[in-house]
């Protein structure tokens, strides 16, 4: 059993007989005093998310996922196909399953997938990624009141706003959490 102090993002935790993943988390103090916990719980087999506040004696059973690191090899209509460099085992993941990651996944990236015994249950990008930029519009000249940015699109077909001295061909660093903008590589 896990207490609320434990919580932490992306702790697997079984809540009404189903495993929910916390992908957010705040801790609340009521005017009597009364920690509590707000989360943002995401259902690992349905994929919907619900909120959910939690008292300072609430007690959830914590489940254990194992951490595999697999290479990224392609993608068809329903599943993302992953490959254990050790063992050669290929295993799918739903599409579902990759939600907003896939705009930052390129073929031969390694991955870490979580599994509850040998079922996959998410998988979880490097913290930054490398792109190329194929397509930049092009800056405007003299606008330089602000903040100042143009869209490119990247290698995966995901557009992104970036400073305006990237341009085609560039190779850019991406942080795959916030999808924002990182440095010029």
């Amino acid at each position: 059993m896990a207490s609320i102090s434990e919580f932490r993002r992306g702790i697997a935790i079984m809540y009404n007989n189903d495993i929910y993943l916390i992908t957010e988390f705040q801790q609340v103090t009521q005017s009597r005093g009364r920690a509590m916990v707000r989360t943002k719980l995401k259902n690992v087999k349905t994929g919907r998310v619900i909120d959910n506040m939690f008292r300072e004696t609430d007690k959830v059973e914590a489940v254990r996922l194992d951490e595999k690191e697999m290479q990224f090899l392609y993608s068809d209509a329903e599943n993302y196909h992953f490959m254990d460099t050790e063992t050669f085992e290929q295993t799918p993941l739903p599409a579902e399953m990759i939600e907003d990651q896939k705009k930052f996944l390129k073929k031969t990236m390694m991955v870490k997938v979580l599994f509850h015994g040998t079922t996959p249950i998410t998988s979880e990008l490097p913290t930054t990624v490398d792109l190329k930029v194929t397509e930049a519009e092009p800056a405007v000249t003299g606008d330089t009141a602000g903040n100042v940015t143009k869209w490119v699109t990247l290698e995966t077909d995901a557009r992104l706003e970036v400073p305006p001295f990237v341009n085609e061909g560039d190779t850019i660093r991406i942080d795959t959490r916030s999808g924002a903008y990182v440095s010029r590589v």
